[in-house]
């Protein structure tokens, strides 16, 4: 979800864990040529799902990297399948209300967030997806130095 900690807690993971970190958001960018944005206004939500994709069968195939995914990556079975044939998907799971203060001065950047009910309606769309999908599921309301030490227990 929006402003659950994924780059935050994702860089320190990769220090801690000795390996790369890979910002999927950023790799579409650099392929894409635009930003996330930019893509959404201008391509739709279709064509940003497929720059997706390619950019999550990439980072699968690299050698062991933390990769901080959007959200909406485990709603294609095609991009769990490369992920889980990657490595292994970790939830950061943050209730609802932590997340709409974390994201309420960024919110004009998230293209799927215009407003509080943008966010709890993806919340409660994507919470059942999210558990099935994660092989861990990792409380990251606290500090994200906690945050990723406790994903560091979770994977070793």
């Amino acid at each position: 979800m929006p402003g659950a900690g994924k780059s935050s807690v994702g860089r320190l993971v990769a220090d801690k864990l000795g390996i790369p970190f890979v910002d999927l958001d950023a790799e579409i960018e650099a392929a894409a040529g635009r930003t996330v944005p930019d893509i959404f206004r201008r391509d739709g939500e279709p064509a940003f799902r497929e720059l997706e994709h390619e950019a999550v069968v990439r980072a699968a195939a690299q050698a062991p990297a933390v990769v901080s995914c959007g959200g909406g990556v485990v709603l294609r079975e095609d991009n769990l399948a490369a992920m889980r044939a990657g490595g292994c998907i970790v939830w950061l799971n943050v209730p609802l209300a932590t997340l709409r203060r974390r994201i309420r001065d960024i919110i004009e950047k998230r293209p799927l967030v215009k407003d509080p009910l943008d966010l709890e309606r993806l919340y409660n769309a994507r919470l059942s997806v999210y558990r099935a999908a994660a092989e861990h599921e990792v409380v990251a309301e606290g500090d994200p130095q906690q945050v990723a030490r406790d994903v560091v227990e979770a994977v070793t």
